[in-house]
């Protein structure tokens, strides 16, 4: 009380200081007019400033606003928690892009332990930990990572030397994807140091080939991960080597990998040129090319709803070239790389922030998808890949399978 008493006595002298020089008691009104005006302006600045701008700040008000209504109208109890979820779930709706999504806390703890299967062929699942390293949380019988002596619990500080402190979550995973198909090193804390998985044999079932009794060639590339691409590329090879005298690559149910493994059979098939480039928010593009050997016979390429990403992205190229006929079913367009991004309160957004274009500039995802040359749709979803009783007969194709898009790839190239 003593304190506020000094400050009005103080406020009072000053004032009557004023009086005895002079000073008009309107002017000394506007003053503390002005002083409040200038006040409440730099505030509000501030305010403004630290939102992000003038339009962050009208729509922060707007949702308060919107939030004072609800909760003095609306007639039932109100649950702020889950009303500040659905509103960030209808901003991240509202971007219109399919792959970008917002999780709450609940949520995103269940999107971590499901992310294990990124990691069928290595065997293990992991979170990023409050000290930067990355916990494994799962290892799976009779995997590489299980024979390598890798247990729950541990937690990797690196990759092949590489330090991951501050890595996502996503680019350790691409990191140790890039590594399938081979030795590499992950390095522990608390003094385990670091241990050797083999993942040679791991991508053995990437590619399925064969010669079929027509004179094609077919090649199954099932996804592209870390070896994908020389194994199609030497499978292609052999049968060439066996007499094949068209190419069929079948790309459907294909839910993509790494670009550099589909880049490695873009560059064995097209001549020199620009394959696909990789494009960032802030305009910063890498661009992957290919060299002057290419390989040029008949070819089909076979797509359908379940061809993602870099199997998108391969076809695309392969019609930008004009180099093959796509057969089969348009795919979805899904061929943006999604980054997840962790809030203060647990949440997450799992949010679009690179976009692969084709040879030609196309941004597929943007596009809807790749759209096949010739629409064919499969009776037996079945039967795909699958020519058992191939007969080369007046049509040459395999009369005894139900796979309706291969059948017509195989009609096409007789």
């Amino acid at each position: 009380m003593w304190i506020l008493q000094r400050l009005f006595g103080g406020i009072g002298r000053a004032i009557a200081r004023l009086f005895r020089i002079g000073v008009s008691l309107w002017f000394v009104i506007l003053l503390l007019v002005l002083a409040v005006i200038s006040t409440n302006i730099y505030t509000r600045n501030q305010i403004i400033e630290s939102v992000g701008g003038a339009e962050d700040y009208d729509e922060a008000r707007r949702y308060i606003e919107i939030k004072d209504i609800i909760d003095q109208k609306y007639i039932d109890p109100v649950d702020r928690k889950s009303m500040g979820y659905s509103a960030a779930t209808a901003m991240v709706a509202g971007l219109g892009d399919a792959w970008s999504s917002f999780m709450t806390d609940d949520e995103y703890r269940t999107f971590q332990l499901s992310s294990s299967n990124e990691y069928a062929d290595i065997g293990m699942s992991l979170v990023k930990d409050s000290g930067g390293g990355f916990q494994i949380m799962t290892v799976y019988p009779d995997s590489p990572a299980a024979r390598a002596g890798v247990g729950i619990g541990m937690v990797i500080q690196a990759v092949d030397g590489q330090n991951v402190a501050d890595l996502s979550t996503d680019e350790v995973r691409t990191l140790i994807r890039s590594k399938m198909n081979d030795k590499f090193t992950l390095t522990m804390a608390g003094g385990i140091g670091a241990i050797e998985v083999d993942c040679t044999n791991s991508n053995k079932e990437a590619i399925t080939y064969r010669l079929e009794k027509t004179g094609a060639g077919y090649v199954q590339i099932h996804n592209f991960e870390a070896g994908s691409g020389q194994a199609a590329v030497d499978a292609t090879e052999y049968l060439l080597s066996q007499g094949a005298v068209a190419l069929v690559v079948d790309l459907r149910d294909n839910a993509g990998g790494l670009t550099t493994e589909a880049a490695t059979y873009l560059d064995y098939l097209l001549p020199a040129g620009r394959l696909f480039s990789d494009i960032s928010k802030d305009g910063t593009e890498r661009v992957t090319e290919s060299d002057s050997m290419s390989l040029e016979l008949p070819m089909v390429i076979l797509i359908n709803s379940g061809s993602f990403r870099e199997a998108e992205l391969f076809a695309q190229v392969i019609k930008d070239y004009h180099w093959a006929t796509l057969i089969g079913e348009p795919t979805t367009g899904n061929t943006r790389t999604q980054e997840t991004i962790v809030l203060q309160d647990g949440s997450a957004l799992r949010l679009s922030t690179h976009s692969l274009l084709s040879a030609t500039g196309m941004d597929i995802a943007a596009n809807g998808g790749v759209i096949p040359d010739l629409i064919v749709f499969n009776r037996d979803a079945s039967a795909t890949g699958t020519t058992e009783g191939t007969t080369g007969g007046e049509e040459g194709t395999a009369s005894v399978s139900d796979d309706t898009q291969l059948m017509e790839a195989l009609r096409y190239l007789s």
